[in-house]
């Protein structure tokens, strides 16, 4: 992949995930996307209370117009030809028995378990591309997510399919792009 220059000792599986728009709308058997979806669980969280929710759809099921009217017009437009749908959710709250407090994490666990999944589908021969063009503040009501809940993110899978389906302004953006170089994310100590 051009563009994409890695420590060598990065995990390729790593490197070579990226998000294409461009899916070539065959189906996802619902044995693929359940492997998919349990490897997302196996990502590390506070306390292993394991906050997330995922909320899916596979194309053309019950489900899959409702949580493709949830993203904004411009993902929809290229979203419906993905194989699955999936609406990441976390819990605010750890529970107990003892009560609940507030989950600090919730949105760092639920992002680590969407990062397993990408990694997962990528080596299952799938693409995924999140997004939060999301119609928040109508989606949550519309796929009944509890107050208490938060509506983090979405992401598609399916098969790569050819970039000339996608409208001419998104065909030149339909390639893997490269990272910043460690030494602008990376501080060692204090921020500034």
């Amino acid at each position: 992949m051009t563009g994409r220059i890695a420590h060598p000792k990065i995990e390729k599986l790593i490197v070579e995930r990226w998000s294409p728009r461009a899916f070539d709308g065959s189906e996802i058997p619902q044995e693929d996307l359940d492997v998919i979806l349990e490897a997302a669980g196996w990502a590390p969280s506070a306390y292993n209370v394991q906050p997330w929710t995922f909320l899916y759809a596979r194309k053309g099921d019950a489900n899959w117009d409702l949580l493709l009217s949830q993203l904004v017009e411009f993902n929809q437009g290229w979203a419906k030809e993905a194989s699955a749908l999936v609406f990441v959710v976390s819990d605010k709250y750890m529970r107990s028995d003892k009560g609940n407090s507030d989950n600090h994490s919730h949105s760092f666990d639920a992002g680590a378990a969407w990062a397993l999944a990408a990694i997962q589908a990528q080596a299952m021969g799938y693409h995924t591309h999140g997004m939060t063009g999301i119609k928040f503040g109508e989606a949550e009501a519309a796929l009944g997510i509890p107050e208490d809940h938060r509506l983090e993110a979405a992401f598609v899978i399916g098969r790569k399919g050819p970039k000339e389906a996608l409208p001419e302004f998104l065909q030149e953006r339909e390639v893997a792009v490269g990272r910043k170089p460690v030494s602008e994310i990376v501080r060692a100590g204090k921020f500034a």
